[in-house]
């Protein structure tokens, strides 16, 4: 069983690409956008902090100086020193979490899709079909002969992959996003990788399904650009 920290490790490596410096580079996602300038990933056994590459190293040694062992107590004076720099115009915050083990549950509705089938998904979820060799494992569920809801990877390295999971607005209610996350966390559980789920505070929708998951949170992530 990972640690916290080891999870919140996985969770950073998995949402941004980083350079030979480890500093970070790119969104780990196509169109492979700019990462955010600072991350942070506060764990109850410690933190993982990034830094974007293309921080100043004056910029980088001032934020090193004032994270301490609590460093999600001082993200005012994190922002003070992004702001010498530039205005942070983005903030996001959330909980991250890992599915329990569900290799063992059987799913009879989800689908998985393959190159076999995927022309289900461009109507309905274009995004995943455009993008579908960066979005395995992806399972949908099907009803009135239509993909109503899906459950993809939105980030991945060859260590573990996080869910994105989506639902029609018409077909909500009715425990789908439950079933499709399930079915694609037992498939990249089965494949030896570590299934991770992350939203942000104010997305309570998210936070409902994870509960009903039964995810456990593992930490809290922090980055701004």
């Amino acid at each position: 069983m990972l640690s916290d920290i080891e999870l919140m490790k996985h969770h950073m490596n998995v949402l941004f690409k980083h350079d030979a410096e480890n500093r970070m580079s790119v969104v780990n996602e196509p169109p492979y956008e700019a990462a955010p300038r600072f991350f942070l990933g506060v764990t109850k056994l410690g933190s993982e902090v990034s830094f974007s590459y293309s921080l100043a190293l004056r910029i980088v040694e001032k934020l090193e100086e004032i994270i301490g062992t609590i460093p999600s107590a001082n993200l005012g004076e994190v922002i003070e020193i992004l702001s010498m720099d530039r205005p942070v115009n983005k903030l996001w915050i959330g909980p991250a979490y890992v599915f329990p083990d569900v290799r063992k549950m059987t799913c009879t509705t989800a689908i998985k899709v393959t190159d076999k089938n995927k022309e289900i998904l461009k109507p309905y979820f274009p995004h995943t079909f455009e993008n579908f060799e960066y979005k395995q494992p992806c399972f949908v569920i099907v009803e009135d002969n239509i993909p109503v809801s899906i459950c993809c990877s939105a980030r991945q390295t060859s260590k573990a992959a996080e869910a994105s999971v989506s639902t029609l607005e018409h077909y909500r209610g009715r425990a789908y996003g439950v079933n499709v996350a399930s079915a694609w966390a037992a498939e990249v559980q089965k494949q030896g990788r570590i299934a991770l789920y992350s939203t942000s505070w104010d997305n309570f929708a998210s936070q409902s399904l994870a509960r009903k998951l039964q995810l456990v949170q593992y930490g809290t992530d922090i980055h701004m650009s």
